[in-house]
């Protein structure tokens, strides 16, 4: 008898064994041997992804892999691309620029087995011009610009903001516009007070595309001139460590009355200065030229207001309107290496010159729409210093660039411009987790 039951004990073990593997083929989306990563997983429209995995199992090599998406708003899957393992059972698929637009999920199909799906967050390109970067109180200017990809945000709104506080990063929305057809838009304002603004449009974000912000612009807002006493700049923003000319003429205070201004010349006349909480003080003394000119020169470390007067009465005091000159911070950027492969840690450094320990930088992102993207958001150290960490996600050619957003002190300034070409090392060296998703949430 017990030979009986060892022989049917043995036999069932051998039933169950070969029944196995029909069993777990009969729910094969169940069966964890299809793996899929999507890298990166958050992206500026545009950029590239490179989608890759591995079928694993005894017949794994040479197998068809055909890559799925759904686009939002849609609930079904669409065939995108297909292509063949390798003898290890590894997979890729690289979408090219310009390729993926809007949000959506990924899933590939092998062997009869379905992979788990993969969300690509895709945040909007958006873009900011102006009609004017230096104007006068109360005149019209007008910021315009578009919203990328075309033809999905019509009829949304985008608001112009400026940036005010200390941190760099606080912004408040001063008028807001509509997309049209074209994801176009144009807002017109009116500045009512002199000074320096550091403005963007921000895209809040829908279904289609993740919120974005569009690079930021400096318009410098002057108030209306004296027209007996003039003042300007040679340059109205400069960068740290440079210097502009303040210029002008005086006229004859009898002239405002005249169809002609006559020159005031000989005329001692004095350049005062004031930064954000200071009182104006003396800088410098001239005399007015012939023709009633002026020049001096000078180069603030930071935001500083000029108003130039005539240094001794009679019969008064006569005053040219104040004139804001804005300073951009002095930004350097170095990557570890310019010619990484994906997967390959690349660390961004630089350091800003005033010292700007505890305000904000961004690393920027030359986009396919040939503006740049907001990237990440660090903070400057304590040396006056910061650092950025990337992992690349996918092979090409990227440009990167770093921005200090301004404040009171400075306007925005940015660093020169760097190349870095990511390659694509063989599909079995390529990071079994992906870099995360790290682009900021607006």
């Amino acid at each position: 008898m017990r030979l009986r039951f060892a022989v049917l004990a043995s036999a069932l073990s051998a039933i169950a064994a070969v029944s196995a593997p029909a069993t777990a083929n009969a729910v094969p989306i169940r069966v964890p041997v299809l793996t899929i990563h999507a890298s990166p997983q958050s992206i500026v429209a545009g950029n590239s992804v490179l989608i890759y995995g591995q079928l694993r199992g005894v017949r794994r090599a040479h197998r068809t892999v055909v890559l799925y998406q759904r686009v939002n708003p849609s609930t079904s899957y669409a065939f995108v691309a297909s292509t063949t393992t390798d003898p290890l059972g590894y997979y890729e698929f690289a979408r090219p620029v310009n390729s993926v637009l809007t949000n959506r999920t990924w899933r590939v199909r092998a062997a009869g087995i379905y992979s788990r799906g993969v969300r690509e967050f895709v945040a909007a390109a958006v873009s900011l011009a102006s009609t004017a970067t230096n104007t006068t109180t109360n005149h019209a200017v007008v910021f315009y610009g578009h919203v990328d990809p075309v033809g999905f945000h019509t009829g949304e709104t985008v608001a112009l903001q400026v940036q005010e506080g200390s941190s760099g990063d606080d912004w408040r929305t001063i008028k807001t516009g509509l997309l049209d057809a074209s994801s176009n838009y144009a807002i017109t304002y009116r500045f009512v007070v002199p000074g320096e603004r550091d403005l963007r449009v921000l895209f809040r974000g829908d279904e289609f595309n993740v919120g974005a912000p569009s690079d930021t612009l400096t318009v410098t807002v002057q108030q209306a001139e004296n027209p007996t006493f003039t003042i300007s700049s040679t340059a109205p923003v400069i960068t740290a460590g440079q210097s502009a000319d303040i210029t002008g003429n005086l006229y004859l205070p009898a002239a405002t009355a005249s169809p002609t201004l006559v020159p005031d010349p000989g005329v001692t006349v004095t350049l005062w200065s004031h930064q954000s909480g200071q009182p104006f003080a003396p800088v410098s003394h001239t005399n007015t030229a012939s023709n009633g000119s002026y020049s001096f020169t000078v180069a603030p470390q930071s935001n500083t207001v000029y108003k130039v007067t005539t240094t001794f009465p009679p019969p008064a005091i006569r005053s040219t309107a104040v004139l804001y000159e804005g300073v951009r911070d002095f930004v350097t950027l170095a990557p570890s290496t310019s010619a990484p492969t994906v997967g390959q840690r690349v660390t961004f450094t630089g350091t800003v010159t005033p010292d700007r320990a505890g305000h904000v930088i961004y690393l920027q992102l030359l986009g396919t729409d040939g503006d740049f993207h907001l990237f990440r958001i660090g903070v400057i150290n304590s040396a006056s210093a910061y650092q950025f960490a990337w992992t690349p996600g996918s092979p090409g050619t990227y440009v990167f660039r770093t921005v200090v957003p301004g404040d009171s002190s400075n306007v925005t300034g940015d660093s020169p411009q760097v190349t870095v070409t990511v390659g694509l090392p063989p599909v079995t060296a390529l990071p079994t987790t992906p870099p995360a998703s790290t682009l900021p949430t607006m």
